[in-house]
């Protein structure tokens, strides 16, 4: 069941009302740093319903197939095999090629096109030619496991999966992000797994440009039995999320996850307003929030370095969630990321049903992304 709360005028919280805001724009595909414009829905349910990602925003509350949510678990390399990594590494190593500069180069190339990035790139490569002029390797097999080891080394200081403070009650975790990362999305994959967990669970929609999104996650709450706090569209979100906090510690619950805007990150209004979230929130808890979590879309290539930049920047960011790994995402993002901020990657999304939100695991994923060797048969999946 929903918990509806009255809006409280901004004055009763220290904050003076901004008015309704105004209308969101649409993304632009020359803008820098910006996905492609999308609505945000539970991914699970648009799943059951026979939908994409890329079409949720058709409908805000869609019909629920039970089924799909008990899918059998996938594994990283099934659900990474299609990635342009492995698709361009994998060939590149399929062909069984020559030990020799030639090759650095050509992965050179394929790394950069997989978006690990210009500076992680540049390191990997210089190093293995380095250790490839010392004759360390005997053949391109023995790169690719230098590759392989060098990789997880990158990724092994950023996994660091969330863990819950019980000690602070609730504990509050603001999410963030642009449009169509699949904010929304993960706050129900969230409730659903620290409701598995045993965590007492609530949800504050404060994104309250988007009715769509205040409808999905009302939607999310309904099916997992948490509790949202909302108002109407256009309420001043920081008023929701302090309600959600009153609400939340009345009930004695361990958790609150926040939901927030995700108009473009270049607008100073939307820094402007996760600061206030931010002030109204001290208020009640000196301490909250006491995680900030960016959601990145892993598809979006070097536009996710620059919105994790310009969030961690104006706002603050204590970990990361990298959705939309699956398909067609490059993947190489994640190494660039590391790289580049070196904060903590919570969680990745694998795929659209609530288990597919996993800990992020370097070993697993980077087995995933690459050969296991030269003779291996799973080199080139085109």
């Amino acid at each position: 069941m929903f918990k509806f709360w009255k809006k409280k005028p901004a004055e009763e919280h220290g904050e003076a009302e901004t008015g309704k805001p105004e209308a969101e724009q649409p993304a632009q595909a020359d803008q820098p740093g910006l996905p492609a414009e999308a609505v945000e829905a539970p991914a699970a349910i648009a799943a059951e319903a026979g939908r994409s990602e890329a079409d949720d925003d058709s409908s805000p509350t869609p019909q629920p197939v039970a089924e799909t949510l008990v899918a059998p678990k996938r594994s990283w390399r099934e659900r990474l095999a299609g990635s342009i990594f492995n698709r361009s590494i994998g060939s590149l190593f399929a062909r069984k090629p020559k030990l020799d500069d030639a090759l650095l180069d050509e992965l050179e190339t394929a790394l950069i096109g997989a978006d690990v990035g210009v500076s992680a790139t540049t390191a990997l490569v210089d190093d293995l030619r380095r250790r490839m002029h010392k004759r360390e390797f005997a053949d391109a097999d023995a790169l690719l496991a230098a590759l392989r080891a060098d990789l997880v080394a990158l990724l092994q200081p950023v996994a660091q999966p969330l863990r819950i403070d019980t000690t602070k009650k609730p504990f509050v975790i603001l999410m963030v992000g642009v449009n169509g990362v699949g904010k929304t999305t993960t706050i129900g994959k969230l409730a659903r797994r620290f409701q598995g967990e045993g965590h007492g669970v609530a949800l504050a929609a404060g994104d309250t440009f988007r009715a769509a999104a205040v409808e999905q996650l009302k939607t999310w709450g309904e099916r997992n039995g948490v509790p949202v706090v909302a108002q109407g569209s256009g309420a001043d979100s920081a008023s929701v999320i302090f309600d959600a906090l009153q609400s939340a510690r009345s009930k004695q619950l361990d958790i609150l996850v926040a939901d927030t805007a995700g108009r473009l990150h270049t607008q100073s209004g939307l820094m402007d307003e996760l600061a206030k979230i931010r002030r109204v929130l001290a208020k009640l808890d000196s301490e909250a929030p006491h995680e900030v979590l960016l959601v990145i879309d892993g598809t979006t290539g070097q536009n996710a370095v620059n919105q994790t930049r310009q969030f961690r920047a104006a706002i603050g960011v204590s970990g990361l969630v990298v959705t939309k790994l699956d398909g067609s995402a490059k993947g190489g993002v994640v190494f660039a990321l590391a790289r580049e901020f070196g904060l903590p990657i919570r969680y990745v999304g694998l795929g659209e049903t609530a288990e597919d939100l996993r800990e992020f695991e370097p070993a697993a994923f980077v087995d995933a992304l690459l050969p296991a060797s030269l003779g291996s048969g799973d080199a080139a999946a085109s």
